[in-house]
Formats: C-alpha cells, structure tokens, sequence
C-alpha cells in the first residue's frame, strides 16, 4: 500500500544507536504494509558513524524487491573545494543503479560554495536531493537556513532543473507562519535529551512560507517523512489534509526508519483521512506510492 521514500540502515549493527539492518527494515516495513522503499546513505560525521554507499548498494541488492538505493556526498569530499568535482562521484553511483541523493546533512550553511557545487552538480546529473536542515551552526547536524527559508529559495531559484526534497523540522515546521524563532527546530541527542527548539502543536492560524514554496517552485517536492512532518500536518488536521490535496502530486510518503520498533504515524492518520473523506482516494494512492513508483521508475 506505502512505498517509503526515506528510509535508514546499516549492513552490520553499528555502535551506540541501534539502526536497523536490513533484514529489521523490511520487518517493520512488514508491520506498516510497506511495499518497499528507498536506503539512504548517512556520509557526514555531524551526525554519524559514516558508512559507505556500497553497504547501501550491498543491501539493496540482496532485497531488490523491498529495497531501493540512494546515493550520498559529503560536499566537502574530494578536495574540500567549491570546484570539487562531484559529478563523478554521481555519474557513478546513479549508473551503479542509486536513484537519488541523500540524506545531505553536514552542518554547514545551505549557501556554503561547498554545498551550492553539490546541488550544481547533483542537477547537471540529472539526480535529486534531499537533505535535512538545521536552526544552528555548530552542536548540530544538517544545512542551516535561517527564518523563512530564503537560502532554500534561492538555491530552488539557482537550480531549476534540481528536484529538491524538503523534510525534517526546519523546513515543515515552516508550513505554519513561525511564533518564535524556537520553532525552527527540535532534535534529540542519542540519550533522548532535546537539544534545540520545540515543536509547535497548535493550530495553524497563518500559512508559512512552505506552501508559498510550493506553489512558485515546482521543484520542490516534500519528504513525509519523521515525526516532524506528522506533527506539521495533524496539528491541524482541516489544514493539513487540504494541503495534501493541493499539492498531491508532489508529496511523498515516509518513515524516516532509523531503528527497530520506532513509531510510525503517519499511515494511520492518511488511512483515516481517506476514510472520512478529508482526502480524495487520488491524492491518497499519489502520496502513498504512485508518485514514487513514477519519481523512481518502478513497475506500478
């Protein structure tokens, strides 16, 4: 019924957080009647042990049914340079069968040269990004933007031809107009003590500049995944289901899997707004798995 577009594991269980392994995965996946779904690689220190793309091509190709590969580049690789060439790296990986990029995260600004020659060469290859966001420089992981998202808008403005994900709580925390800057973000160490910000639970009282984006830049598609992008649309559910079929054919189901027994929202809350009407059965099946299976090119 789901296809996921955002998933993690690990080829051998690794040190101090308990990632899945493949085969944990595809449990879970069992568990939420997921299809199948996409492994993306984590290559930045800021937030992990890095692992190799080839674990990732490892697993996928041992579960070609249920697992998909992305690709990952730290922009700081090969030379640490603005000049730094990329698109090798890429053209490789995406003819090694890696559908996309992702999960960007180092901790550096979204304008940083080093990141603005990964996207550059990302859209040259003709491959997606998605990358998580930060409120911070420094004690943090992802691209740091800052209030009303301008350096994503630039960056979807500089690259046109660049299919970019949004997720993660700085960019849907933005679907609602900001309270205060502690909105940007919530992350939690690996102990579980919150690091920064909070996330908001209110009502949405005044669009943010999230749908805004979405309605100017028709590059940008939307991760469903992690809790972060639950909570920006079941605070409101009147607002969050019409959101959903305004931009239906650019949103893509998600879990953001990191371990075993993690909880998993969002199917339920789509499942019961289609049952109440609240969403059309179209832009149920588009969200679920149909702009995947087009996005990906898989068999329907």
């Amino acid at each position: 019924m789901f296809i996921d577009i955002h998933a993690h594991a690990y080829r051998i269980k690794a040190p101090l957080y308990p990632f899945c392994t493949p085969e944990e995965l595809i449990a879970e996946y069992d568990k939420y009647g997921i299809e199948k779904g996409v492994v993306q690689p984590i290559v930045s220190p800021e937030i992990y042990m890095p692992q190799a793309n080839e674990d990732i091509l490892e697993m996928c190709a041992k579960y070609p049914d249920r697992l998909i590969p992305f690709c990952n580049i730290d922009p700081r690789a090969m030379t640490n340079s603005p000049r730094a060439p990329l698109g090798q790296l890429i053209r490789h990986y995406k003819e090694a069968g890696c559908k996309g990029i992702g999960e960007v995260m180092p901790n550096l600004p979204l304008l940083d040269p080093l990141v603005q020659n990964l996207f550059l060469c990302a859209e040259e290859e003709g491959m997606s990004i998605t990358y998580d966001g930060s409120a911070q420089l420094g004690g943090d992981f992802g691209l740091y933007d800052d209030p009303g998202l301008p350096q994503l808008e630039f960056t979807l403005q500089t690259f046109p031809n660049l299919i970019i994900f949004g997720h993660g709580p700085v960019f849907w925390n933005e679907i609602a107009k900001l309270e205060t800057p502690a909105e940007r973000g919530v992350y939690f160490s690996f102990k579980g003590q919150q690091l920064s910000g909070w996330l908001p639970k209110t009502k949405i009282k005044e669009e943010g500049v999230v749908p805004k984006l979405f309605r100017r830049y028709p590059n940008l598609m939307g991760d469903l995944s992690d809790f972060t992008a639950y909570n920006a649309f079941a605070r409101d559910e009147e607002y969050g289901s019409k959101f959903m079929e305004e931009f239906q054919d650019r949103l893509f189901f998600g879990t953001d899997m990191c371990f075993p027994g993690m909880r998993v929202d969002l199917p339920a809350l789509m499942l019961k707004w289609r049952g109440e009407g609240r969403i059309s059965e179209a832009a149920f099946q588009k969200i679920a798995r149909e702009n995947a299976v087009r996005f990906l090119g898989l068999e329907g």
